[in-house]
């Protein structure tokens, strides 16, 4: 059996016939876009949740970036009414609630990790698609939509298609200079943008297993790049390492059971896939994307390429498209590309080990005249650590805005 297939069938709760299951979802976390529809939604139907418990609900995804942001602070008028249809609802049935100035708060896929909400075997939901980033931990995590988040809500259930299996193996030593992200951005020019649809992919090889678990968090993170909706990393002692004593990981005598468990949660030796993917990470270089998908990416010292050269009349289409967007011309070289804006935030690259190697390269440096720079922790914890080490001063030195935690420019 594979790791999918022994996550899923413990969560099956009945076989709704076609290839569809019922599973059991053990935690659904909510922000206050989607979450505030599925919320007033459920009260609109006379519902109650069925087990707040399971419920967390945070303040990140239309709330201000700005220092000093007031609790409903937000780009427009109806994202203030959002936030505050998520705080009302929330307190009102008992969520676990994290508010725009808890010391907790921050992206929802990088608190669920950060504060062991996430765990290995846990199904969780998020309305994001990007939901997919915490499978890094081991979870099988996935983005939904409001109506599916307000079933969860009422039922702590959810109807899903089983998918099929892929497995992308990472061979080799990442080189100096290489991370995470341009592991996925060349997995996704291999394969296409389209390419993981219908497949759950489990991410493997020794360069996954030499990753922190917030590389694996990013790679996890890019999976919806190219269509997956599912993507994971089967636990193992670095991640049972990384969740040891946080906030919400179980405790004692439950750690040891969990932690039993949890290791049994692998791929056995033998299991079949139904797509193997193989990225060859020795010879890897820095990776940037010339247009307008993830797959079209080359690798930084590789010249924009020509759309004549594409394999097909609907990709040679979307590269001319691409490239006329992008301003730029097939030959150019994108080392040294004139670049007009620099963000530094999201989901995929805003936790502190990103930002020890981002001030790195800034320390000493300023940013070039004219060119808009902006830092979004992915957290409210990892901006405090990254004062902590003095971080923050390296970014405003060099020319950034030192923001606060939030969804930020991917939400807004």
């Amino acid at each position: 059996m594979s790791w999918l297939d022994k996550m899923w069938d413990e969560h099956v709760v009945c076989r709704l016939g076609d290839d569809a299951d019922l599973l059991q979802i053990d935690r659904l976390v909510l922000h206050e876009l989607s979450g505030s529809q599925a919320v007033r939604a459920l009260a609109e139907a006379g519902r109650q949740p069925m087990n707040p418990r399971q419920i967390y609900t945070v303040i990140e995804h239309l709330i201000s970036t700005r220092p000093g942001r007031g609790p409903n602070e937000s780009p427009s008028a109806s994202g203030s009414i959002m936030i505050e249809t998520t705080r009302r609802a929330s307190r009102e049935w008992g969520f676990h609630f994290i508010d725009y100035d808890d010391p907790r708060q921050g992206i929802a896929h990088v608190v669920a990790p950060e504060l062991g909400i996430a765990f290995p075997g846990a199904t969780l939901v998020c309305c994001d698609s990007h939901t997919s980033t915490v499978g890094g931990v081991g979870a099988m995590a996935f983005g939904i939509g409001a109506s599916e988040a307000e079933h969860v809500l009422a039922t702590q259930t959810l109807a899903q298609a089983r998918p099929r299996t892929m497995r992308v193996n990472f061979d080799g030593t990442l080189p100096p200079g290489v991370y995470a992200k341009d592991m996925a951005m060349a997995l996704i020019a291999r394969v296409g943008a389209q390419g993981g649809i219908g497949y759950a992919a489990e991410y493997t090889g020794s360069a996954i297993r030499s990753l922190p678990v917030e590389g694996r968090l990013t790679v996890c993170n890019m999976s919806i790049e190219f269509s997956c909706k599912y993507g994971f990393v089967p636990a193992d002692d670095v991640t049972l390492a990384y969740l040891a004593g946080r906030e919400f990981a179980p405790r004692g005598t439950q750690w040891d059971a969990a932690v039993a468990h949890w290791r049994k949660l692998h791929s056995d030796d033998g299991a079949v896939f139904d797509k193997e993917v193989h990225v060859d990470c020795d010879a890897l270089v820095p990776q940037v994307s010339w247009g307008t998908s993830p797959q079209q990416t080359v690798g930084i010292g590789q010249r924009v390429p020509d759309p004549s050269s594409a394999p097909d009349a609907e990709l040679r289409q979307l590269a001319d498209k691409a490239l006329a967007y992008m301003q730029l011309q097939p030959g150019m070289r994108l080392e040294g590309l004139r670049i007009d804006a620099a963000y530094i935030g999201s989901c995929t690259n805003a936790r502190l080990s990103d930002l020890r190697e981002a001030a790195a390269i800034l320390r000493g440096r300023k940013v070039h005249p004219g060119l808009q720079a902006l830092c979004v922790p992915g957290s409210t914890q990892v901006k405090r650590d990254a004062e902590a080490e003095g971080l923050d001063r390296v970014f405003r030195e060099a020319g950034f805005e030192w923001l606060e935690s939030a969804c930020g420019f991917c939400g807004h």
